[in-house]
């Protein structure tokens, strides 16, 4: 048994695809990518959010009505695919990946990701000062005011997972996400894979330019990670709590 889950997810890319394009027999394909985003960032966000679970919680009872039984099973496979790919390769921004291939990108209005290997030497050339962050106040923020579905960030956390782990420091206790975007479907894209790769942040849905993040948002469009709830990071915003905080570490 165990045998045969490892080959079914030998290429989990494959196998998304195919679940994926079961799906698009009866429905639009955009629709079903848009939903299937909606609904794994509602499961994530409804383990450890409480504050926002009966707004997510109606917003995905919502979604998922509109499918027959067989296709609101399929979500979930798309989830485990997506989780999968990630486990195999957390290198890569495997949701934006995906999107494109399915041409699913409004490249008229610019929706057009940039390719992960960029990001990396972005993030290769801007991130000098890793572990020097971390030694001055515990953590090391990435911040992207238009993080698509999350290449940039993501080159990020693996650059400092990489310079942290050369201290014998676990990249997850000390580095802080931080996004936004104003288009809600690739910021949850972006929203679930950092979640999936263990990491702490919060997102914002919205305009950075006209509506960007302040300590005077009401939090009602912000998705938080599951490992944002873990106390370590919980006890650092109680620490901080009072005190002159770092401008975007906690909302």
């Amino acid at each position: 048994m165990k045998k045969d889950i490892i080959e079914q997810y030998t290429d989990p890319e494959k196998e998304f695809l195919k679940t994926f394009q079961l799906m698009t027999q009866a429905h639009n394909p955009w629709n079903v990518f848009r939903d299937f985003v909606t609904l794994a960032a509602c499961t994530i966000s409804n383990a450890v959010d409480k504050s926002h679970f009966e707004k997510r919680e109606k917003l995905y009872l919502s979604t998922i009505k509109r499918y027959n039984r067989a296709d609101q099973e399929r979500f979930p496979q798309l989830l485990a695919h997506t989780v999968m790919a990630l486990e195999k390769n957390p290198r890569q921004d495997f949701l934006g990946k995906v999107f494109m291939m399915l041409d699913l990108g409004n490249s008229a209005a610019g929706q057009v990701f940039t390719p992960y290997h960029v990001c990396e030497l972005m993030a290769d050339v801007s991130m000098t000062d890793v572990y020097q962050q971390v030694v001055k106040k515990g953590y090391f923020i990435i911040n992207d005011p238009c993080c698509g579905a999350g290449a940039t960030l993501i080159a990020g956390i693996n650059k400092a997972r990489d310079e942290l782990a050369k201290e014998n420091l676990n990249f997850q206790n000390h580095v802080l996400v931080v996004g936004q975007d104003i288009d809600m479907t690739v910021l949850l894209m972006c929203y679930i894979q950092v979640s999936l790769l263990g990491v702490a942040g919060y997102f914002k849905v919205g305009n950075s330019l006209t509506d960007p993040m302040t300590s005077k948002d009401s939090l009602e469009n912000y998705w938080y990670t599951p490992m944002y709830f873990f106390p370590v990071w919980t006890m650092r915003r109680l620490l901080q709590s009072g005190t002159d905080k770092d401008e975007g570490a906690y909302p």
